[in-house]
């Protein structure tokens, strides 16, 4: 063939056609991973609204709750080798009886505020006061009818300072597991109240008076706390923890919008 030819036969050839360039289709692992991040936005902020969210343990409590758990485990830190004090030493039989008495409820009370504690991940007082200490000791040194005064004293004048503790308390508290100790500790120390007082050696007139709070007042409570000298949960304004949330609502609005868009 001459050359011209083969010129003409390749100008004749049909020309390959290219195809036209697509996009790569998006992996489906790809957009349900945006999907899932997007769910765990909307839910961290729904966790965060007031009245929605759930605490971990000890961080509901209030310096109110834990002048209760400290008062209750003190208060057996002390009044139980107080009663066992009485059991033996006490001169008069009531005084004998009434401290084994004592000393075997605290035993109970004292257990059950160790569970509460447990069970809220709070932390409790190992060993009495300084105060309750000097108390302990008066009574080692004491005999006789002057050792039943003492112990009868001591003993009423304390319960008498953390009984409207327990219900100022249990009046308020948002705790469930605090309330029902409230519930249980009264119990206690009303009765304990009522044995100190049958021994007739109660000496009214020294009782410290009653300081009853005005109306619509938690001064009680904050006295608590102030005298147990704890700190209690971290309080949260409403207002911060609004702005968390449309913060992050906002957020997982903004890749809604972007997902959709791409779709």
């Amino acid at each position: 063939m001459r050359p011209s030819a083969k010129r003409s036969a390749r100008t004749e050839e049909a020309p390959h056609t290219m195809a036209p360039l697509r996009s790569a289709p998006r992996r489906p692992a790809h957009r349900a991973h945006r999907v899932t991040l997007l769910l765990v936005t909307l839910v961290a902020a729904l966790g965060v609204l007031p009245g929605v969210a759930v605490a971990a343990p000890g961080q509901q409590l209030n310096a109110a709750d834990m002048t209760l758990l400290n008062g209750v485990r003190l208060a057996g830190l002390w009044e139980m080798p107080a009663g066992q004090m009485a059991a033996e030493k006490g001169q008069s039989p009531r005084v004998r009886e009434i401290g084994a008495e004592i000393a075997r409820q605290h035993g109970v009370l004292d257990q059950l505020v160790v569970n509460a504690a447990n069970k809220l991940g709070a932390t409790l007082p190992t060993e009495p006061t300084a105060e309750q200490k000097g108390w302990l000791a008066e009574l080692q040194n004491a005999t006789g009818a002057r050792f039943d005064q003492i112990f009868v004293t001591r003993l009423r004048v304390a319960h008498g300072k953390i009984f409207p503790v327990i219900g100022a308390v249990r009046a308020s508290t948002r705790d469930a597991t605090v309330r029902k100790l409230a519930d249980e500790a009264n119990k206690f120390v009303s009765d304990h109240m009522a044995m100190l007082e049958s021994t007739g050696l109660v000496r009214w007139q020294q009782l410290p008076p009653a300081a009853l709070p005005p109306a619509q007042s938690d001064s009680l409570v904050a006295a608590a706390a102030a005298s147990a000298g704890t700190g209690g949960g971290v309080e949260v304004s409403t207002t911060v923890v609004w702005l968390v949330f449309l913060a992050a609502l906002g957020t997982g609005g903004f890749a809604t919008y972007r997902i959709l868009r791409r779709s």
